[in-house]
């Protein structure tokens, strides 16, 4: 009779048993993961403060206008 089919004794696939996945990797959450997430996180950061900037130009610049006008 055949071992069970489970995801580390996988009948009929060559190379011998697969690496014994943890529960976060078998969840998609593994170690990979995490370096996806602090990059999407610098990203993040990165636009958050490249839309600051414009507000703030923007606010500058509104602020000149208002200046000359008043004078």
């Amino acid at each position: 009779m055949t071992d069970s089919k489970n995801i580390n004794n996988p009948v009929g696939q060559g190379g011998g048993p697969r690496k014994k996945l943890s529960r976060a990797e078998r969840q998609n959450n593994g170690p990979h993961r995490n370096r996806d997430r602090q990059g999407a996180a610098d990203q993040k950061a990165e636009l958050v403060r490249k839309m600051r900037e414009k507000v703030h130009a923007a606010e500058g610049a509104e602020q000149a206008d208002e200046d000359t006008s008043a004078g």
